[in-house]
């Protein structure tokens, strides 16, 4: 397997470091751009086939991923570790650990998840809506800043601060919104209350909250964080680090964004998606003969309502993190 990576890899990589220096000699007019975007390096190219080619195999022998699932994250992985090794963080931070938590407890889950799968493997949908988002904003950031790791400095360098903010509140939006779901639904012993009505509701309801759900929620985005700062301090040049701004927030700031994607996706899933409960008490997303309605509206899926708050939080959290950055 090595073997056969390093043989697909290595040419591929190479063919896109070779169009990226023939096309920056063939066209003047770029020459500007490219003096500010740096060419990409091989060894970036290569990283960005290399690296997410053992996250598409490991996802598919730990079964986290079906066919269509992997080969669409192989494309998201390539544009986010091209873009920056800090931005691929926080997708890996959020596939591995939320993998690892749609697996807990999963006997239990059995009992009120009619869609539940073993493994939870995500299909392209899934991997679409939750990171569709972080995906294209790496794309700008790409034609924006260039490719490379770059400080949060909301006054030397806006645009990358902004769009990589972005990303990184889509991501702890998701993973935080995974956290509460996978392990809020099966860690305690009562019953979750409705986000809209505080009513308590059976467990797996669209937009059920509860504490150590919204506990989990804020871990799940402090973690990206967490991962994201460590890399940032690793990979960028000291001498820039030290005339830039504090970097530590963006741990806080993702912990908000876990705390309040999840929030703003309970919201919607208690409003805009339909929840009952057939007659076995498994929580289902459609009316039908012998469901009884717990709360919501046929308007949206599961997978509309994350990609949704993705993009709210991706949108609104560069804006509040400039306003109090230190």
């Amino acid at each position: 397997m090595p073997v056969l990576l390093s043989a697909c890899a290595i040419p591929i990589s190479m063919l896109f470091w070779i169009i990226n220096v023939v096309y920056s000699i063939l066209w003047p007019d770029t020459r500007k751009f490219t003096e500010e975007h740096s060419v990409i390096s091989p060894w970036r190219w290569l990283a960005a086939v290399i690296i997410p080619l053992l996250f598409m195999f490991w996802g598919l022998r730990k079964r986290s991923l079906n066919a269509s699932g992997a080969i669409f994250g192989l494309f998201v992985g390539f544009i986010l570790t091209l873009s920056s090794f800090a931005h691929l963080s926080a997708l890996a931070t959020f596939f591995v650990t939320g993998s690892k938590v749609t697996k807990f407890r999963s006997k239990q889950k059995k009992k009120f998840e009619v869609d539940f799968k073993e493994g939870g493997q995500r299909n392209w949908i899934q991997v679409l809506c939750n990171s569709g988002m972080a995906t294209q904003l790496a794309l700008l950031y790409l034609l924006d800043v260039g490719s490379g790791e770059r400080p949060i400095d909301f006054d030397k360098e806006y645009r990358s601060s902004w769009l990589s903010i972005g990303i990184l509140g889509a991501f702890a939006c998701c993973n935080g919104d995974t956290w509460a779901s996978e392990l809020g639904t099966v860690i305690g012993t009562s019953d979750p209350f409705l986000i809209t009505t505080r009513k308590r509701v059976p467990r797996g309801t669209n937009g059920g909250v509860s504490w150590i759900g919204l506990l989990c929620s804020t871990i799940g985005g402090l973690i990206i964080g967490l991962l994201y700062y460590i890399v940032i301090l690793n990979t960028v040049d000291t001498a820039v680090l030290q005339l830039a701004a504090p970097q530590w927030p963006i741990i806080v700031v993702a912990a908000f964004a876990g705390l309040f994607g999840s929030i703003l996706d309970s919201v919607l899933g208690a409003t805009l998606q339909y929840s009952g409960i057939d007659e076995k008490g498994l929580i289902v997303e459609r009316p039908g003969k012998g469901v009884k309605h717990i709360c919501g509206k046929q308007l949206l899926d599961n997978h509309s309502v994350n990609l949704l708050s993705s993009i709210g939080i991706a949108l609104v959290l560069p804006r509040i993190a400039n306003i109090f950055w230190p």
